[in-house]
């Protein structure tokens, strides 16, 4: 059995977390980022899909569950799957001990009554050595994560939990555009959305340029691809979409810091920062959008010395008014009226 490193907080033993840069650089010096641990679907003979059973767990900075909340609000979820927000109070600990309920009273999520995300890991695989990570959709019934698939979860509710949708909810995944969907999903994974940690994580000139030169052709692709067509598939906001926003939405706010040398902030792309700001517009994403958060992720008091232009002028800055601004991209729509195919329409 593999021995683990602990801290005590308020009685309880909580694992130090794993580090990126020892454990998922290869020997190349290049970021190959851990697999998903909780992988099993929903419905006969997996995890029952009930109403209220589920509670899930994404936090403001990270984009993989950023996704997942923007979807569970576009459906109309909220009645069904509750939530919750962790975060990180490396300050308090003297260990990284990973995420926390820090925005909760006595940082305890009152549904779970945990203090640490890594405590419902360890609760469904006592023996799980990789990093406790976001979104975690956890079964309320036995405190056990039961998913952490960041690759599927939001296909999971766009069909699995389909019974649970409001009334007219957005077909984010069409059964006749699922390949498709997922053949561009891979390819924004590898190229956008984990193409920025690739960068970040990476320990050798050679892996950081591979993964630069990737992230920032894939953006020209995109720009290009954007030029005739309002989202990604055409004319309606699909599950691609909301996958490829939560990158742009922290790219010139958050992932300039990680990028290195900038090649083209997203604001001087003309077609993808007018869709990014028409997808901003959309309720579902601006509510689950936090720029303050994502310019000054620690929670430090300004003043300190050598901040972002960001965290320096926090207060100062209508982000809002900003993402806010006339894109013009309905006219790129053959029903410029409507930016989602309901389901109504295609039973």
């Amino acid at each position: 059995m593999a021995e683990y490193e602990y801290e005590t907080v308020n009685g309880r033993q909580i694992r130090v977390r794993p580090q990126e840069t020892i454990s998922e650089v290869d020997e190349d010096g290049a970021f190959r980022r851990q697999p998903n641990h909780f992988t099993e679907g929903f419905g006969e003979e997996k995890n029952p899909v009930e109403a209220g059973r589920y509670r899930l767990i994404w936090a403001k900075q990270c984009h993989w569950s950023n996704r997942a909340a923007i979807v569970r609000e576009l459906l109309g979820l909220e009645d069904a799957i509750s939530i919750n927000l962790v975060g990180r109070d490396d300050g308090a600990h003297e260990k990284n001990l990973g995420w926390e309920f820090i925005y909760d009273e006595n940082h305890t999520d009152q549904v779970l009554d945990i203090q640490f995300l890594s405590e419902a890991y360890y609760k469904a695989d006592w023996d799980y050595g990789g990093r406790t990570t976001v979104p975690a959709l956890i079964d309320t019934v036995t405190g056990k994560v039961v998913n952490n698939d960041y690759h599927r979860l939001t296909n999971y509710f766009e069909v699995d939990f389909r019974p649970f949708h409001k009334k007219n909810a957005p077909d984010l995944y069409p059964e006749e555009q699922r390949a498709e969907i997922d053949e561009l999903n891979e390819w924004l994974f590898d190229n956008i959305n984990n193409a920025v940690y690739r960068t970040t994580f990476c320990r050798s000139k050679e892996a950081y340029w591979d993964a630069y030169n990737a992230f920032y052709a894939a953006m020209d692709l995109l720009e290009e691809r954007l030029e005739n067509q309002r989202f990604l598939l055409g004319d309606y906001v699909t599950d691609s979409d909301i996958r490829l926003y939560v990158t742009l939405a922290r790219l010139d706010i958050r992932y300039i810091h990680q990028l290195g040398h900038t090649k083209h902030p997203l604001f001087s792309y003309k077609n993808l920062w007018g869709y990014a700001r028409d997808l901003y517009q959309i309720p579902a994403f601006r509510h689950n959008t936090y720029f303050k958060d994502f310019a000054n992720p620690t929670g430090e008091k300004q003043g300190r010395t050598f901040e972002s232009f960001n965290a320096r002028f926090l207060d100062e800055i209508d982000f809002d008014a900003y993402w806010g601004a006339p894109h013009n991209r309905a006219r790129l729509s053959s029903d410029p009226g409507n930016k989602f195919r309901t389901e109504r329409q295609e039973q």
